[in-house]
């Protein structure tokens, strides 16, 4: 008796096929199923579109330096202080970036001189200017802008210096939407830290002006490179970037520092606009503080530069 799944061939039939060349008998197949002959292409079609489907996006990802402001945009975490490309070497925070240095300088001690023969009184009388790095003194810099925890930041910054320092590391400056939006966090409120002024929370409005300090009038000595040398009793005027930490503008578990107060930080605006606002600017509008009075030439010892960059996959 035939076994189940044995071939199926007569002795006649294997003469036969001894006969033609064949060596063997085929086995019997089963006959296909209407059920199993309609899933068989279902079953491919599904195999051909799982392998057809595209990769899932990879996420979009900032330099370490930056922030990630969803969903596209790299915002520095720190204002920066600037470096010059050739060298390497920190510039001087205290000065600006210049073609020439000598009489700079000059001009700016005899101005000090001449305020004090006015009558103007106060700790300039006193206190030295900041040492000018060698290397700054010669001129022909070029600027970067880097963002680091714990430094100073560099003030007496115009538009165009912050513009290129920002492009000098593959960087641009932010626009002022784009600025706003990374300043008042994942809960847009119109501070970094809530919605309600707090005093002390970020370093604006402070309880002293280095202008008064030095001369006893706050709206002279602008380009003073003591300015931001000034100390109160709540420490110095200006702080090292980062040192605010209640001043921080919350995305994911990552955050953006001194957005309002510290510096004044110019934007994407070739008319000339800084927002934030300074440690010594009497403003409670937080991430919606802005001038726009100065052209872009303007420096003085209240602005700087934080940079942004569009993020990347």
């Amino acid at each position: 008796m035939r076994q189940a799944g044995e071939p199926t061939c007569s002795c006649a039939t294997a003469l036969v096929l001894a006969v033609i060349g064949t060596t063997g008998c085929q086995q019997d197949k089963p006959t296909p199923t209407a059920s199993s002959a309609s899933a068989a292409p279902a079953v491919s079609a599904s195999v051909a579109a799982v392998r057809s489907a595209p990769p899932p996006p990879k996420p979009w990802t900032c330099p370490s330096d930056m922030v990630l402001v969803p969903e596209k945009l790299c915002v520095d975490r720190y204002e920066a202080h600037l470096v010059d490309k050739p060298t390497g070497k920190k510039l001087s925070p205290y000065y600006p970036v210049r073609k020439n240095y000598g009489w700079y300088v000059k001009a700016r001690k005899k101005e000090s001189a001449d305020l004090l023969d006015a009558g103007k009184s106060g700790q300039a009388s006193s206190m030295p200017f900041p040492a000018l790095p060698g290397f700054q003194y010669k001129g022909g810099l070029q600027p970067q802008a880097i963002a680091k925890a714990g430094v100073t930041p560099n003030a007496y910054v115009n538009y165009h210096v912050a513009k290129r320092s920002c492009e000098a590391v593959g960087k641009r400056l932010c626009a002022h939407a784009e600025w706003t939006l990374a300043c008042k966090g994942e809960g847009k409120t119109k501070h970094p830290y809530g919605d309600d002024y707090k005093q002390g929370q970020c370093n604006v409005f402070r309880e002293r002006h280095p202008g008064n300090a030095l001369y006893g009038n706050a709206s002279v000595g602008m380009l003073d490179p003591r300015m931001n040398r000034v100390r109160s009793s709540r420490g110095p005027l200006l702080r090292k970037t980062g040192t605010t930490k209640t001043c921080a503008s919350r995305w994911g578990d990552d955050a953006i520092y001194d957005m309002v107060g510290n510096l004044d930080e110019w934007i994407d605006d070739p008319k000339g606009t800084f927002v934030g606002g300074f440690y010594a600017r009497s403003t409670k509008n937080g991430c919606e503080a802005k001038v726009s009075a100065h052209v872009p030439g303007y420096q003085d010892y209240s602005t700087g530069v934080r940079c942004c960059a569009d993020a990347k996959r």
